[in-house]
């Protein structure tokens, strides 16, 4: 594992599943975590979890979604730490009412995924880029999706939240690359996390049973597995990567959505 020790990191929707994987990981790794989110309890949890990891965790509730909650999270980083080193955008959601095709997807379902899927990596980036350039440099890594690559059906706020993400992090990589600012995006697969497991009632051995079948290794993923990855991107090991997107799938977009 890189060492990440004096690190300020902050990790969006850090509170559970490849969120919570992540921030666990770069405590372990020696780095300051700030870890948001607006489940309060698993917050806390990720906190307790890092007890005696050589970094530390610190978790604020912030939704996201908001610019004033964004500007916020960046200034405690910058009072608790001194800035901002690495920048994990992995806020998502996908509410089991918003399964529907366009047509019949309230307004206020699309701006909401829109909202905390998407904008909130724009606004995050917005309110970080400044404090990296000033440390000469950092890595902003976006959790994006296989839906962003090859949709299913229904999911059409999600698809476009996920899709955004992966040209936002080619953006945002060709627009930064001079400051030494260095900008990637997972795409996992079906990961064992709370929102996967939602659709399956959180039935987690329904889930692990039906994403085998659709994944070319025969399981799905675990959040560590995503969280080694995003840890690789962000060290030295991956200075000459931006603007790219590594799956973490399983083999699940090398298959093809129209396989069988």
């Amino acid at each position: 594992m890189a060492d990440f020790t004096g690190k300020a990191v902050i990790v969006t929707g850090g509170g559970k599943g490849i969120g919570r994987a992540i921030s666990l990981a770069f405590a372990s790794a020696g780095a300051n975590v700030l870890c948001a989110d607006v489940d309060d309890p698993a917050g806390q949890e990720v906190v307790d979890a890092a007890s005696g990891a050589p970094g530390t965790i610190v978790y604020q509730h912030a939704d996201v979604a908001t610019s004033a909650a964004c500007q916020g999270l960046v200034e405690k980083a910058v009072g608790l730490w001194g800035g901002v080193d690495i920048l994990i955008n992995n806020v998502g959601i996908q509410p089991l009412d918003s399964y529907l095709p366009a047509h019949e997807l309230p307004e206020e379902m699309w701006d909401r995924i829109i909202n905390v899927n998407l904008k909130s990596g724009f606004l995050m980036t917005k309110y970080a880029a400044p404090v990296m350039k000033k440390r000469d440099g950092g890595v902003i890594i976006n959790t994006a999706s296989v839906q962003g690559l090859q949709s299913a059906q229904n999911i059409p706020a999600y698809a476009a939240s996920k899709g955004g993400m992966l040209s936002l992090t080619r953006q945002l990589a060709l627009d930064y690359a001079q400051d030494n600012i260095r900008v990637l995006a997972v795409n996992p697969g079906t990961i064992e996390t709370p929102l996967a497991a939602a659709g399956t009632g959180n039935d987690y051995a329904k889930l692990r049973q039906e994403g085998a079948k659709a994944h070319p290794l025969g399981r799905i993923g675990k959040p560590e597995e995503v969280a080694s990855v995003v840890l690789f991107l962000a060290s030295d090991g991956a200075s000459f990567m931006t603007g790219e997107y590594v799956n973490v799938d399983g083999g699940l977009m090398a298959k093809g959505a129209w396989a069988e």
